[in-house]
């Protein structure tokens, strides 16, 4: 019975052809070389320096690791971080 109840999103996401991101509320992350992200669906800003932005999301926790890290611009669905990327973390323990 557990097996079908979490499978019921993803044949819905599948039946109506909506990308899943919708369904579940992933976050979506969009890597533009070593200078730019684009974060989507996330839910706030746990920690912000120029080395470390740490994002908590819907599933998890994000970090984002470099230097002159900097917010550009945020909305309520996105936000685009640029610097010198060095890693992306993502800490399933929300």
């Amino acid at each position: 019975m557990e097996k079908q109840r979490k499978a019921r999103p993803a044949h819905f996401a599948d039946a109506l052809s909506l990308p899943k991101d919708i369904i579940y509320g992933a976050v979506l992350v969009t890597a533009k070389g070593q200078t730019e992200i684009l974060i989507e669906n996330y839910k706030g800003i746990i920690e912000y320096t120029s080395e470390k932005i740490k994002i908590q999301t819907k599933t998890c926790k994000l970090s984002v690791c470099g230097k002159n890290l900097l917010i550009e611009y945020y909305t309520n669905e996105e936000m685009k971080i640029v610097g010198i990327i060095g890693e992306i973390i993502y800490d399933e323990r929300s």
